[in-house]
């Protein structure tokens, strides 16, 4: 009896939808974690603009000029870190909690930010690329990390939601950082500000962070015993045979996730879809000043209209798919093909359209390239959670392999751009680019769609470790936080 009031009063807490719970809290932390990480990955991008150009922004500052070339090699030393450290930040975040993970990173890349001023007049761009290398390899940590901590707090019927909620942190901090770098530079503080603002507001976060943040359920010290009842009861029903969360010495399956047909699947729709976002991002301020003679480079306003359009659809998204959840007939499964779909086809037949736009049509080329990267954001709802759908326990372990051939995919983006646009003012090289962006958004998405799944995985829990139910533990568990 005592049991099925339980159930009751748990089940009254999930159709309420109203409250705001600790995991809601939770998510509302790693918003503002990757909020204050994106406006440092994204600071030096903007800032060295002013840095090589003081003396005409703001005299009072120290000028570093440096060739097209070397700032290639500054900008990228950031990626070539991030890649190194997206495998194992999966297995240190299951080892020793995602929380511990993520404020190491953030605390870490925070210092070096503090710290680039000093570095930029000590030894100047040799010591900088070096230094973004270390913040590199910290934010690498970021999406392995978070992704373990949601597989371990978010019901699966929330994590569509509340993960688009906790991941539009990176476009949001983008657009910060966009929109205030001007501001910034041009002040009586001058250029080092960008990174003693972006760098002390990831101080501030990680002391926020230290004090409510936690790994799981098990590790928070203020959610209730309904909460916790809730989640635990959610979360068993994908268990594979009820069986018992593994525990994080068990060995990773690291041949079952190469062999797997969904999260290869899964694997192919991400790398494509860092192809089509980076060369977006990347090459569209040179087609747009090169081919239709526009600058948006120079407009802050429109360097951060693609990411505004971005962060602001995640909303709409976010409430069609609620809406479909609520809907039994449709599948989890059907649920994350058709947000991948809209995220990846959708933009797929713009960046088509965008090839054909004539110089005279230049505002029609902003709201296509708006709307290309915009809509992108739906993936949010499609393969971008997929990895805990897949595997709970190996979630963090799962983004970290995908995430990194992503990376390896932005990176390798620019550098086929170099291949084929020889001549940066023909049209027609440039729609060459678009077509093979938009044939890799058409094989990726066509492959999860048929090969992607939205079930726990066998090999989530291996069949050495099943316990013949997980209902004692629960009971434990839920013994352990009655007091709260």
């Amino acid at each position: 009896m005592a049991n099925s009031n339980g159930i009751a009063k748990n089940r009254r807490f999930e159709d309420e939808e109203s409250g705001f719970g600790v995991r809601h809290w939770q998510m509302l932390l790693i918003f503002c974690g990757l909020t204050v990480g994106f406006t440092m990955r994204v600071n030096l991008s903007v800032a060295v603009v002013a840095m090589t150009n003081a003396t005409t922004i703001n005299p009072d500052f120290p000028e570093y000029p440096l060739s097209e070339k070397t700032k290639s090699y500054v900008l990228s030393s950031f990626f070539w870190g991030y890649v190194m450290t997206q495998v194992p930040a999966g297995t240190l975040a299951r080892r020793f909690g995602g929380k511990v993970t993520l404020l190491t990173g953030v605390s870490i890349c925070s210092v070096m930010t503090l710290l680039t001023p000093l570095c930029a007049r000590l030894g100047g761009w040799s010591l900088i690329c070096g230094l973004r290398l270390v913040e590199g390899m910290c934010q690498g940590v970021f999406f392995p990390s978070c992704h373990t901590i949601i597989a371990k707090w978010l019901p699966p019927r929330e994590r569509g939601t509340l993960a688009t909620y906790a991941y539009t942190g990176s476009q949001f901090g983008t657009i910060l950082m966009l929109v205030t770098s001007g501001l910034l530079a041009s002040s009586v503080a001058g250029w080092p500000s960008i990174f003693y603002v972006s760098g002390g507001c990831g101080i501030v976060w990680v002391c926020v962070y230290y004090i409510w943040g936690a790994s799981s359920p098990n590790d928070s010290k203020s959610i209730t015993a309904e909460e916790f009842n809730m989640i635990e009861l959610e979360q068993s029903k994908e268990r594979t045979s009820n069986a018992k969360l593994p525990s994080h010495r068990q060995a990773t399956p690291w041949l079952s996730f190469l062999t797997s047909g969904p999260f290869l699947a899964l694997t192919a729709t991400h790398c494509v879809s860092a192809w089509g976002y980076w060369t977006l991002l990347t090459q569209i301020p040179s087609y747009m000043n090169n081919v239709l003679g526009k600058d948006i480079k120079s407009n802050a306003l429109l360097s951060a209209l693609p990411y505004v359009a971005n962060f602001v659809l995640s909303f709409p998204f976010v409430w069609i798919s609620k809406c479909m959840e609520k809907r039994e007939s449709i599948s989890l499964s059907f649920n994350r093909k058709f947000f991948n779909t809209i995220g990846q086809y959708v933009p797929m037949c713009l960046l088509v359209a965008l090839g054909y736009v004539t110089k005279e049509q230049d505002f029609l080329a902003v709201i296509l390239l708006t709307f290309t990267v915009g809509i992108n954001t739906a993936c949010h709802l499609g393969f971008q959670v997929n990895h805990i759908d897949l595997s709970p326990n190996f979630a963090g372990t799962l983004m970290g392999i995908s995430n990194a051939l992503a990376s390896i995919m932005s990176l390798s983006a620019p550098l086929l751009v170099g291949v084929l646009v020889t001549d940066k003012h023909d049209a027609g090289q440039w729609r060459f680019v678009f077509f093979v962006a938009a044939g890799f958004y058409l094989l990726g998405n066509g492959l999860f769609i048929l090969f992607g799944r939205a079930e726990v995985q066998p090999w989530n829990d291996p069949p050495a470790k099943f316990e013949h139910s997980s209902i004692p533990q629960m009971e434990s568990q839920k013994s352990d936080h009655s007091d709260k």
